[in-house]
């Protein structure tokens, strides 16, 4: 069963990928330029070709007949081909015998076939070959009724009986006119299945749409006829074409830089059609799901795909090539220029690809940084990983800079590579104050302000790039060409890159601050305060050596204390409001109302004023005076904490990776003259 169901997919696929060729031929013919040339060639006389309109009613019908090659069922497309095959096989019949007559003819010999061993070869070869093309119809179209394909036949049995030559001429044309005789009774006799199957179909689509809506008509569509598979082979058996044409035409193998033009030039000659850069798109999408899969699977092993990220399928560097090639209208351009702007296409593409790389390496090293796993195998393939997405982008960066002159938006285009190797540098880094906080057995101090200034510092180059991007689409659309995609893209990428980041920049760096001042204002325990409480921080759960207290009289380490007042501003034990308790206490010893003592179970106090939290705080208190027996480490704390942090943002990265990769349309399409200049330099 499993196998039918791949065979059945294949076919799916397979059978519908020549309909899809005969839309992008169609897409490709002028009609106007192929009648000027019938029109200086000796055709011109031919009744078939003095009626333009005939030709343009043809080229609407050859659209039409794609559409419904495309959209057929599975079986009426397999039964559709099988009679295209036996109609193919009755005609391969007629050729042979065609074939075996002219023989005959030309020898001349009319006398018993056995007397003459030549054509005795020639009879012998005939009639195996027309056994087996009856043999193969009558398989095909599934009946025993073989007689109805053994009309060409005919001929073989006359020069067996000793009939004239000339006879077997007339006969041989008899069986010809009756094959075809045949081939139109079966026409005529299923004309009306196309109605019926366009009736049947309209009206399931109608119930569809009443009952479902045409979304839901779409989506299945679009699983019905797996589209994106089928662009993809579509496009790969064009790229095949164009390789082998070229490889077959050329008697000496290129070199290594003819190797990067010629696969820049066949991708080039495989997107000037709508329907070739459709297959272009589904092919790049597949190939970052492969590199994407693989970066998981080099990480993880099998447990990565038990949780699979949607945001990591390769949409988003299928969709950037899409509208990058539409904006600067890339199946316009003439070959070699198509060429090389794919080049800076594919190059944004890559960059995007590093950058998905990187979102799901980031968190997996960290995590391994942060854990206490031993194992040097997992430690080694997040490294290895990392330095390669440190080297490559930076390697790429230069490369494209060997081939294009160096200004301002070249620079642009090559920001995104710099920006993934300094945010791998960050990375890194981080890991490495893990694994020497492991090695010491104890905290480093100002972890947190390191990793935030790390990441502040990668942000904050990250939103000049975005703000030059900005800067140079506006002067760009003020001084050069005006048009509604560009400014559309500008304004996208104002909102999404420049405003929202710095609005969510603007309220980190707050809430850091006033955390800060929050903990400042708290005053200090002193080491008998320490000794009276004679307990640990209900944060990370370590001894506490020095800590502060909060205006409700209980105890944390002020680093602890600040991480959770970054998330929420009150108390982690009795969820009290820190944002107005901000008075220090006068003494040690000093009670205020309202506020407990310092060496008292805030639990008492508030059996005391009645207040509703007597069972909340009575389990935190008993949760801090009996901690559990496995202490969880306070870099494990930091690092879940970061974590949890980075994969909101990369969250909001993946939602803004698309409008990120539209900064290079205005770019690009600003600079497609100057890649004439550059032809030489390749």
């Amino acid at each position: 069963i499993a196998m039918k169901a791949r065979v059945e997919a294949v076919l799916n696929v397979g059978l519908r990928i020549p309909s899809i060729m005969l839309l992008d031929v169609l897409y490709r013919w002028d009609v106007s330029s192929f009648f000027q040339k019938i029109q200086r060639s000796s055709l011109n006389n031919n009744p078939l070709f003095q009626y333009k309109y005939i030709a343009l009613y043809l080229h609407y019908v050859g659209y039409i007949l794609s559409l419904v090659l495309l959209t057929l069922p599975r079986q009426h497309l397999v039964q559709l081909y099988l009679y295209v095959l036996t109609a193919f096989l009755l005609f391969a019949g007629h050729q042979l015998s065609r074939d075996y007559v002219r023989g005959e003819l030309d020898s001349g010999y009319e006398g018993p076939l056995y007397l003459e061993p030549l054509s005795m070869n020639r009879f012998t070869t005939a009639l195996i070959g027309q056994v087996v093309v009856c043999t193969l119809c009558s398989c095909v179209m599934q009946t025993k009724q073989i007689w109805l394909f053994s009309a060409h036949l005919l001929p073989l049995v006359a020069r067996l009986c000793l009939v004239p030559l000339e006879t077997i001429v007339f006969i041989n044309r008899f069986a010809m006119i009756f094959t075809g005789l045949e081939v139109l009774y079966f026409i005529a006799s299923n004309l009306l299945v196309p109605y019926n199957l366009a009736k049947t179909a309209y009206r399931e689509l109608v119930q569809v749409v009443e009952v479902y809506g045409l979304l839901a008509l779409g989506m299945s569509l679009w699983n019905q006829l797996v589209l994106p598979v089928l662009f993809m082979c579509f496009w790969l058996v064009l790229f095949a074409l164009q390789i082998y044409t070229y490889f077959s035409t050329r008697d000496q193998p290129p070199s290594r830089e003819r190797l990067l033009f010629l696969f820049l030039t066949s991708i080039a000659e495989c997107c000037s059609t709508p329907y070739s850069l459709l297959g272009l798109v589904f092919t790049v999408s597949f190939v970052a799901l492969g590199v994407l899969t693989l970066c998981k699977f080099y990480l993880q092993g099998y447990r990565a795909f038990m949780n699979d990220n949607t945001m990591h399928r390769g949409m988003t560097e299928g969709i950037t090539l899409l509208i990058l090639a539409v904006q600067t209208g890339l199946i316009e351009l003439q070959v070699i220029h198509r060429a090389f702007l794919l080049s800076i296409i594919l190059f944004v593409v890559v960059a995007s690809i590093l950058q998905s790389m990187l979102e799901i390496a980031d968190p997996i090293v960290l995590a391994l940084g942060a854990s206490r796993d031993k194992s040097l195998w997992k430690h080694f393939r997040a490294v290895s990983l990392c330095l390669f997405l440190l080297v490559f982008p930076a390697y790429m960066a230069y490369m494209i800079c060997q081939f294009f002159r160096m200004d301002f938006w070249l620079l642009i285009i090559i920001s995104s590579s710099i920006l993934t190797s300094l945010q791998v540098l960050g990375t890194l880094l981080i890991y490495i104050l893990f694994m020497v906080e492991e090695f010491r057995k104890a905290p480093v101090e100002n972890m947190d302000e390191v990793i935030y200034c790390v990441n502040g510092t990668y942000r904050l180059l990250e939103f000049l790039v975005a703000v030059c991007v900005v800067a140079y689409g506006v002067s760009e659309t003020l001084f050069g060409e005006w048009t509604v995609m560009g400014s559309t893209i500008i304004l996208v990428h104002s909102y999404y890159n420049v405003w929202l980041r710095a609005q969510l920049g603007w309220q980190s760096f707050l809430l850091r601050r006033d955390a800060v001042h929050k903990i400042q204002s708290m005053p200090t325990a002193s080491t008998l305060q320490l000794q009276q409480h004679n307990d640990i921080c209900s944060i990370c759960f370590q001894d506490m050596k020095s800590a502060v207290i909060t205006p409700c009289s209980h105890f944390f380490h002020a680093a602890c204390l600040k991480k959770w007042l970054y998330v929420q501003e009150t108390c982690p034990l009795c969820h009290g409001q820190l944002k107005s308790q901000l008075q220090p206490t006068s003494s040690p010893g000093a009670t205020t109302q309202g506020t407990p003592p310092a060496n008292q179970n805030p639990a008492e106090v508030e059996q005391e004023q009645g207040e509703p939290q007597v069972e909340l705080d009575t389990e935190e208190g008993t949760q801090a005076k009996n901690p559990p027996p496995v202490k969880t480490s306070a870099k494990t704390e930091l690092g879940t904490d970061l974590l949890s942090g980075r994969s909101k943002i990369q969250i909001k990265n993946s939602c803004n990776c698309l409008s990120e990769n539209f900064d290079f349309l205005t770019i690009l399409g600003k600079k497609i003259a100057e890649l004439q200049n550059i032809n030489a330099q390749f």
